[in-house]
């Protein structure tokens, strides 16, 4: 670590709660002098987004790797693990996951599945901490903002991929009548998951209704989600069949549990409904919980055709 221990005391405190887009003030200084100052560091901010993307070092801290954002309230500590709910789970704060008690520079986290975690802190500017794990030599960075500075709306839709996994499956509930034939009319049921470092959707014909511990898979194969230039509200869905190619739909957020497909080539519009919410932490078949990875979505240049 390339920090300096410095005694900051309370004006690094009136610095982070001066403004959530503080320019650069203080550069990887350790927040010392004692655990009120750091407790206080650490509650000034509503939400800490964690940039994933930003992440060094090999190892991970498991509730780190699972959360978007995380926050500090009165020994309490709260999470968004789950993209559906997003701004709404918890007022905004998610759920609770745990406590904290807090040390001069140091953060203690008493994890609900996780257990008993020691973290470093350190500020690296106005509103920017680093967490970080000696005994993985990794650290997490965390952005501050106030609740009502936060665009849980971006968050959503730069982590779409991850909405489709927090279901079991996705049942298809309305077809449009405009629209050719084709191939993807048979398909009733999707499900989207990783395997390894590949992003995988299953596909079933089984008849809508039918019960999903019961559900015959048909096919499997790698699905993608794409950011689309100049466009930050549509995504577009690929879906990797070997019989028919790379199935190119654009992706449509309805709420949390409802998504629609468009499929320019044929003009139909199709409408799924998620069944059996994961929520990640409180399952118990999700113990070892959804992990985030450092990705970026890639871009594809096409023009939105359905208004």
């Amino acid at each position: 670590m390339k920090a300096i221990k410095l005694h900051l005391g309370l004006l690094l405190i009136g610095i982070l709660m001066s403004s959530c887009y503080t320019e650069v003030i203080l550069e990887d200084e350790f927040i010392e002098e004692s655990g009120f100052n750091t407790a206080q560091v650490l509650q000034s901010f509503d939400l800490w987004y964690i940039d994933i993307n930003e992440t060094t070092g090999n190892g991970e801290v498991p509730f780190l790797q699972r959360a978007f954002t995380i926050s500090f309230d009165n020994g309490n500590v709260y999470a968004n693990n789950n993209i559906a709910g997003l701004g709404k789970t918890g007022n905004g704060y998610g759920i609770q996951i745990g406590y904290f008690n807090a040390f001069p520079g140091t953060l203690e986290i008493d994890h609900d599945v996780d257990g008993r975690w020691l973290l470093d802190v350190f500020a690296v500017n106005g509103n920017t901490l680093e967490l970080y794990d000696s005994n993985s030599n990794t650290s997490y960075y965390l952005r501050g903002y106030q609740l009502n500075r936060f665009d849980f709306d971006l968050v959503f839709y730069d982590n779409i991929k991850y909405l489709l996994q927090e279901y079991d499956v996705w049942e298809k509930t309305y077809t449009s009548e405009v629209g050719a034939l084709n191939e993807f009319d048979r398909e009733n049921f999707l499900q989207f998951f990783e395997s390894g470092q590949d992003d995988v959707f299953k596909s079933s014909i089984d008849p809508v209704g039918s019960a999903i511990n019961n559900l015959q898979w048909d096919y499997e194969g790698v699905y993608t989600v794409y950011d689309v230039e100049n466009d930050e509200t549509l995504k577009t869905l690929t879906l990797g069949y070997d019989f028919m190619g790379n199935d190119y739909f654009e992706l449509y957020v309805i709420n949390d549990s409802t998504i629609e497909l468009y499929h320019p080539s044929s003009g139909t519009v199709y409408r799924f409904k998620g069944r059996g919410y994961i929520q990640y932490l409180k399952s118990d078949k999700t113990l070892d919980g959804k992990k985030r990875k450092k990705t970026i979505n890639p871009v594809m240049q096409v023009k939105r055709s359905r208004e």
